[in-house]
């Protein structure tokens, strides 16, 4: 089903197996609210699959946030989109009568749900960033993710993300209290096979279901 919540269009799939966490998708630049539902089902099948579509464009490209230049990533607007992100979970998840989500974000969606995690560390249960680099330059003020499960996700050979700044993310996230697995892939920016079969062996593992626990 389609709708509209918190200002975002969405597509909601219903859930065929209610044992396994809800999954939030958020897609690249460019991308749309089908975008990753063919990969959430590949990686959780039969899970609840939430996906809205950014609202910021650029080119005409939704996006989840405005950035400066290509890496280059506009910090206050990723503070204000994270704020309505989380109205937007809060929402769906009363709507749809969801516990908390994992996030399964690619690129600009795996930027954002990164975001979510340091200022909001209270709102996903766990995160799949997939070619994701740190939201923020510096250090943000928070709360302790508690143990949050997080897989990372990067290709050795990504001319946007270099691995060295996945990894920075990674201590990032760590530093808060987040438990952090930091794969690497012989892969450029795209997605492949692997990370499907990362990201579905870590959400069938302890991992997936420690963060499905860690809130409801």
């Amino acid at each position: 089903m389609a709708g509209t919540l918190a200002g975002f269009t969405y597509r909601f799939e219903h859930a065929r197996d209610s044992a396994q966490p809800p999954i939030l998708l958020l897609h690249g630049t460019g991308g749309d609210e089908s975008d990753l539902v063919p990969l959430g089902q590949a990686v959780a099948p039969g899970a609840a699959l939430i996906s809205p579509r950014g609202k910021v464009l650029e080119n005409g490209q939704p996006r989840f946030f405005r950035r400066l230049a290509e890496g280059v990533l506009d910090e206050d607007d990723i503070r204000i989109r994270a704020s309505e992100l989380v109205a937007f979970i809060d929402q769906a998840r009363a709507r749809h009568d969801l516990a908390a989500p994992i996030a399964l974000g690619f690129s600009n969606g795996a930027n954002i749900a990164a975001a979510v995690m340091i200022l909001h560390p209270g709102v996903l249960a766990g995160a799949i960033l997939l070619r994701a680099m740190p939201p923020f330059g510096e250090d943000q003020p928070g709360e302790s993710l508690g143990g949050r499960p997080v897989l990372l996700v990067s290709g050795v050979m990504d001319p946007i993300v270099p691995v060295a700044s996945a990894t920075r993310l990674g201590f990032q996230l760590r530093q808060r209290g987040a438990t952090v697995a930091h794969e690497l892939l012989p892969a450029a920016h795209q997605l492949s096979q692997g990370d499907i079969a990362l990201a579905r062996a870590w959400l069938a593992g302890p991992a997936g279901q420690t963060g499905s626990a860690a809130i409801t």
